[in-house]
C-alpha cells in the first residue's frame, strides 16, 4: 500500500497519528472483561489510510467532497495522499468488500440466533478539527453519540447518554453523525440496532497517544451500556 502514498515517511507518521482511533481496541476489550455474556469484537486491523470500511463506497458518501471517501485521496490537512489517477477498484474488491461481507455474515448469524443485533460502533476523534473536513464549527464534546433515525431507538440514545455523562458533555451527531450498519441491512431491518460511540481523544490518551486513566472511565461507561442494552433486549426478545 505504501508505494501509492505520496507522503514522506515523516508526513505519513504524522497523518497516522492524526487519523488513527488510538487504543479504541483496548477500550473495547477492557469494557467486556468482566461480562459473563461477552459480545463479539469486530476489529478493523488496517489503517483507514488503506481503506475506510465505514464509508459508503459510492456517491452517497459526503466525505467524497474532501477526497476522503472509502479510499482516501487527501490527508486531514488537504495534501495529496494518492494520485488522482489511482485506481480504487482493487482496494474496494480486495479489502472493502471482504470486510463488509465478513461483518454482514456475522450480523446475519447473530440475528438468526437472537432475533436482534446491537452494534456499538467505537471510535475516537482528535481535540482539534482537521482542516480538511465537512463538519467545521460543530461541537467537539467529551463524548459524541452517532445515531440513526431507523437503527437507533430513543431508549438506546437515552441509556447511552446516561452511561457516558459522568465523563463529560455528551452530544448526539456532533461532530460526527450516524452509525455503522452493513448495507444489506441499512434502512431495511429494524432488528439491527446501532449506535456510534466517539470518545474525544483526550479522554483516552495523553499527548503522546498513550492511554491514561480516563480510558478506564470510558470503558466503565461502555460496559454499563452493553449490560443495560443486553438486559433490555434479551428480556424483550426483540427491539421496541
Amino acid at each position: 500500500m505504501r508505494e501509492a502514498i505520496l507522503l514522506s515517511d515523516e508526513q505519513l507518521q504524522t497523518e497516522l497519528d492524526e487519523l488513527t482511533d488510538s487504543h479504541t481496541d483496548l477500550l473495547a476489550t477492557q469494557s467486556i472483561a468482566n461480562l459473563d455474556e461477552k459480545p463479539w469484537i469486530f476489529r478493523n486491523k488496517l489503517s483507514r489510510l488503506v481503506i475506510d470500511p465505514e464509508r459508503f463506497p459510492d456517491e452517497r458518501e459526503v466525505m467524497n467532497q474532501v477526497g476522503m471517501g472509502a479510499v482516501y485521496f487527501k490527508t486531514s490537512t488537504g495534501l495529496a495522499l494518492r494520485s488522482e489517477s489511482f485506481d480504487t477498484k482493487p482496494l474496494i474488491t480486495e479489502v472493502f468488500q471482504p470486510y463488509a461481507h465478513a461483518f454482514t455474515n456475522l450480523i446475519s448469524e447473530l440475528l438468526r440466533a437472537n432475533g436482534f443485533v446491537l452494534i456499538i460502533d467505537v471510535h475516537s476523534y482528535r481535540v482539534k478539527q482537521h482542516p480538511n473536513a465537512v463538519n467545521h464549527g460543530q461541537a467537539r464534546p467529551a463524548i459524541c453519540l452517532g445515531t440513526d433515525e431507523f437503527h437507533t431507538p430513543e431508549w438506546l440514545s437515552k441509556v447511552a447518554t446516561e452511561c457516558f455523562s459522568p465523563i463529560g458533555d455528551v452530544i448526539q451527531n456532533q461532530p460526527y453523525a450516524g452509525t455503522y450498519v452493513p448495507l444489506d441491512y441499512y434502512g431495511r431491518e429494524s432488528a439491527v440496532l446501532s449506535i456510534m460511540l466517539e470518545c474525544r481523544a483526550d479522554q483516552l490518551v495523553d499527548e503522546f497517544l498513550q492511554p491514561h486513566i480516563g480510558l478506564n472511565q470510558a470503558a466503565k461507561g461502555l460496559n454499563t451500556l452493553i449490560s443495560k442494552s443486553w438486559d433490555k433486549l434479551a428480556s424483550a426478545g426483540k427491539p421496541d
